[in-house]
């Protein structure tokens, strides 16, 4: 199995291109949000913890990050469980306004991440790598914590993979 490098290396070779990159700022958060709202329907009740399919998710994804890296997993708890809270909120609204309010959410994020592949000149990097979905909240994440100064031996191993940014 890849480690941190590896899988940051290899998304990042699709994401050189600032203005790429600063799509996926927002549009990376506008379809985690949508994807944990559209699965935030219970499967069965456990100890009195509601199961859903977006909590099954974000306890895979949880897994997946924190196995990568303690420190990022920890960001990713936060970023994730704040996705899933607000996916709650959007759960709770009535049927017809949590749908249309989820899907626009997941058609706009998409749309700003097609426009930042338009201006990098290359597809996503899920359709060579599905793992490609759960590493792009960790990317964001990662390059919000390279223009902070921080991880900075991580950054220079994933730009001697794939370029420096433009």
């Amino acid at each position: 199995m890849k480690n941190l490098t590896e899988h940051l290396s290899q998304y990042a070779r699709y994401h050189r291109d600032e203005r790429n990159i600063l799509t996926h700022y927002a549009g990376i958060p506008l379809i985690l949000v949508a994807v944990f709202s559209l699965l935030y329907w219970p499967l069965f009740s456990l100890a009195g913890i509601v199961i859903t399919p977006a909590l099954v998710l974000f306890i895979g994804g949880m897994a997946f990050y924190l196995r990568l890296d303690l420190r990022f997993g920890l960001v990713m708890f936060i970023f994730s469980g704040i996705s899933l809270l607000l996916a709650a909120q959007l759960a709770a609204l009535p049927f017809w306004l949590w749908l249309g309010s989820s899907v626009a959410l997941f058609v706009v994020g998409w749309v700003l991440q097609f426009i930042g592949h338009y201006y990098e000149g290359k597809k996503p990097a899920f359709v060579d790598d599905l793992v490609g979905l759960l590493v792009g909240p960790l990317f964001i994440v990662a390059e919000l914590s390279f223009k902070l100064g921080l991880r900075k031996p991580l950054q220079q191993d994933i730009e001697q993979n794939a370029g420096k940014t433009h």
